[in-house]
């Protein structure tokens, strides 16, 4: 086999962890008794093969500032008490 024959039945590395993370869900989708749980892996496989459906950074740009300020609060609330 020539590299090129493998170029043409490599998989890129992207695909193979978006299979492997969709596999992961679908087994314990399959495995939960659990409603709550059911609905979630569900929620997860909708999300991973539509990431489009994803908020971005770009969607809210005012989050990060806001973020590292409830972190702040939240330490100084910790060592106060």
């Amino acid at each position: 086999m020539t590299a090129a024959d493998m170029e043409r039945v490599d998989v890129p590395l992207a695909d193979v962890e978006l299979q492997t993370a969709c596999e992961t869900t679908r087994r314990a989708l399959a495995r939960t008794n659990s409603p709550s749980d059911r609905i979630a892996y569900a929620n997860d496989l909708f999300l991973l093969t539509h990431p489009e459906a994803c908020a971005t950074e770009a969607d809210y740009p005012e989050w990060p500032a806001e973020i590292a300020e409830l972190i702040a609060r939240s330490d100084n609330t910790r060592r106060t008490r």
